[in-house]
């Protein structure tokens, strides 16, 4: 422990135990404080200054140590003093105390607390940023909360000194008041809980909740404002519990969770049930990289033991295969089986008429009108085109319209200029170049992968270029052309410009929600990048929800369908209970080879936050089944706080890394530090034994080197 730390404990400790052993509680009674009335009636008198600083510091004191008979010295400040300068004495004495208490648990206790239920404290802290000084007041209102625990309490949260202090203030006045009061009438007192009536207290109650019935109250008159304009369109009943517009990740799961749960549900897709994910994204993207790799394996598989084969195929057949893939994961997405589930799926496009109507228009066909309760918009999100003068004329295609455009060629484009240096960009680079492409990826950034650490970009940025791929990071691309038959793009590092033939390119610069055309506008919901939604996923309208990618702020498909369930949880049963969205462990991956894989913070992003870290590393070169595999590189990297084992954050760069992760990631979601992982077994030789092995890693930095010295010691003396 810091040796502040240990004085102050002590000092505690000894003061507690002081008091204790020479039994001072009892002074600290009700008939202490009336038989001595009188005499300390008449040292007032004797000494008008010293006798209430006295007493202002013995009730700090007393308060700042959390001992009994807080009580009864505030019925000694009415009793020595009156009402008035009893009020003023107690009030400012008693905060102060309080003030104390609170920092001194801050002090001692916090950091090992945090260290043991870190995760849980913060969304504690997070409640208390959004509503800590109306949830202390509530609590300092009401006499039968003991303030100390709250005191203490309080101390190990993120709440600040000074709203602590002056709402402990202005909530404990009036059971100041109250207990001051009593104590002018010191000598009519028969106990001390005859001081508190049950319609006194029911007083206190309802003062300490009327702030948040204030609260509700302007909730629903905020309420009222927003549906202001729609007054009289709202239906007496509805066709439907809630609407999905989008079936996407988000949108497929919100129809699953209503029907689960009985409610009359209508999904509406305009173009093909699965979204982006299935049918452009994540399925046919992860189709091609298997191809891709294995035309790599082939090309050395002197690297275990076999003969280096030129791969042979057909390009056509690659994309056959990325369709069946395709095909095969489409029934789980697929119209039937949802209707099967109980949902009512249209394909047609939905626009909001009205906070409780969507118009559907079919293709070719009539729209028709459904009246709703609740609407969850999860319209996604489409690639970005950036404005390059030329681009239309070239000619480009992007992660959705690949697919298509390429799936009847023989051969792989013989040069491909890929735009854009993130994930999508890095991983289908990669998968053309192994697959016979001469490509060359443009990235105005310094370097790939922005989000990541130097180290984990430089290892992507490696087995790119060990594939052939030409990398040019912190090049702005500034035009299209055609020159002697040949397509162009022109890009400049700021000193010199480049010009890259290509015959196909790629523009993977990232994505944007689809805002456009679903009446977003006409209702007035606020949408600039996304849907601007509030904790619980609500958007202007308390019964029109957003999920996924249209509602931000993580494009990814495991967040989609995490929103997805508070989003209709909400909409559906709000009334009765909302959910806040749990942002707090978030995994991510690259599914370029190797991987890169994360969850919680990198080192980049615990330097931009200012948060105190230590890198706990472990390299894959010493991993038994990664040497078996012939696939013995990449790291294990895991941030903790300085000499704790909580864990901050994980990465892994290596074959596997996504899978890898989620040891971390259950770790991190339960608390569990380093410690637990490293005393849990498992199966050798595996790939999951690069997590213990992390942690054995932080343990044996973090040994006791003084109880080891005493150990070497012991063993000695036992040999004689």
């Amino acid at each position: 422990m810091n040796p502040r730390r240990a004085a102050l404990a002590l000092t505690v400790a000894a003061a507690v135990a002081l008091f204790l052993a020479f039994d001072l509680g009892r002074f600290l009674s009700l008939e202490a404080l009336q038989q001595s009335q009188a005499a300390l009636g008449r040292l007032r008198e004797t000494h008008p200054v010293a006798v209430p600083a006295g007493y202002f510091a013995l009730y700090v004191v007393a308060t700042a140590l959390s001992v009994p008979g807080a009580t009864v010295l505030t019925l000694a400040a009415g009793a020595l003093f009156g009402l008035g300068w009893g009020l003023l004495l107690v009030s400012f004495a008693s905060s102060l105390g309080a003030l104390l208490a609170f920092l001194g648990a801050r002090f001692l206790l916090r950091d090992a607390v945090r260290a043991r239920f870190g995760q849980r404290l913060a969304e504690i802290d997070r409640g208390l940023r959004r509503d800590g000084a109306l949830y202390l007041f509530t609590l300092r209102l009401v006499p039968l909360v003991p303030f100390f625990v709250i005191n203490l309490a309080m101390g190990l949260t993120a709440i600040r000194a000074w709203t602590f202090y002056w709402v402990s203030q202005l909530g404990m006045l009036a059971g100041t008041v109250v207990y001051v009061n009593a104590g002018t009438q010191l000598g009519q007192l028969q106990s001390l809980g005859g001081i508190l009536s049950p319609g006194l207290l029911g007083s206190f109650v309802l003062l300490a909740v009327f702030p948040w019935i204030g609260r509700a109250i302007a909730r629903l008159v905020a309420r009222r404002k927003v549906y202001a304009r729609w007054r009289g369109q709202r239906p007496a009943t509805f066709d439907r519990n809630l609407v999905v517009i989008g079936a996407g990740a988000a949108g497929l799961v919100s129809a699953y969770i209503a029907s689960a749960v009985k409610a009359s549900v209508t999904l509406v897709e305009t173009h093909r049930m699965g979204g982006d994910c299935l049918n452009y994204g994540c399925v046919p993207s992860k189709a091609l990289i298997r191809s891709a790799r294995l035309a790599h394996q082939m090309r050395h598989g002197g690297t275990w033991g076999l003969q280096d084969v030129p791969p042979e195929f057909s390009f056509a057949a690659v994309m056959a295969r990325v369709r069946a893939v395709v095909r095969d994961v489409e029934p789980h997405d697929s119209v039937e089986r949802y209707r099967g589930l109980g949902v009512d799926v249209v394909a047609g496009h939905a626009r909001i008429v009205n906070p409780w109507t969507v118009e559907i228009t079919p293709p070719g066909g009539a729209p028709r009108r459904l009246t709703t309760r609740s609407i969850v918009i999860a319209t996604g999100a489409r690639p970005v085109v950036p404005p390059l003068p030329g681009l239309d004329d070239a000619g480009y295609v992007t992660s959705d319209t690949l697919w298509e455009k390429f799936g009847a060629l023989e051969q792989p484009p013989r040069r491909l200029v890929v735009l854009g240096g993130g994930p999508i960009g890095c991983e289908l680079s990669q998968a053309f170049a192994r697959l016979g492409s001469a490509v060359t990826q443009v990235e105005l950034a310094p370097r790939l992968l922005a989000r990541e650490d130097d180290d984990v970009a430089e290892a992507v940025r490696e087995a790119l270029l060990a594939d052939g791929v030409r990398v040019l990071t912190g090049h702005r691309a500034l035009r299209c052309e055609r020159a002697e038959g040949e397509k162009l793009l022109v890009a400049s590092d700021g000193s010199a410009e480049v010009r890259l033939p290509f015959d196909a390119l790629l523009v993977a610069v990232g994505r944007q929600a689809r805002l456009e055309g679903y009446g977003l506008e006409e209702l007035g919901i606020p949408a600039q990048k996304t849907v601007e939604t509030d904790e619980y996923l609500q958007t202007l309208y308390p019964n029109i929800y957003a999920a996924g990618d249209v509602a931000g702020p993580y494009q990814l498909t495991h967040v989609a369908a995490h929103q997805a369930w508070y989003a209709t949880v909400n909409a559906l049963f709000g009334g009765v209970k909302r959910f806040r969205a749990d942002y707090r462990v978030i995994p991510a991956a690259t599914f370029t080879d190797p991987e890169v894989a994360r969850v919680g913070l990198n080192e980049k992003e615990a330097r931009e936050q200012g948060v105190a870290h230590e890198v706990t590393r472990y390299s894959l070169e010493d991993l038994d089944r990664a040497i078996a595999d012939g696939e013995a590189r990449g790291f294990v990297k895991v941030l903790t706080p300085p000499g704790k084992d909580t864990i901050l954050g994980a990465t892994i760069v290596g074959s596997h890394a996504a899978e890898l992760l989620a040891e971390f990631v259950l770790a991190m979601k339960h608390g569990l530090g380093l410690n637990k992982v490293l005393g849990t077994i498992h199966t050798y030789p595996t790939w999951s034994e690069a997590g213990k092995y992390a942690a054995g890693e932080w343990r044996r930095a973090h040994q006791p080197a003084a109880a080891l010295r005493m150990l070497a010691r012991y063993h000695a003396w036992r040999r004689g």
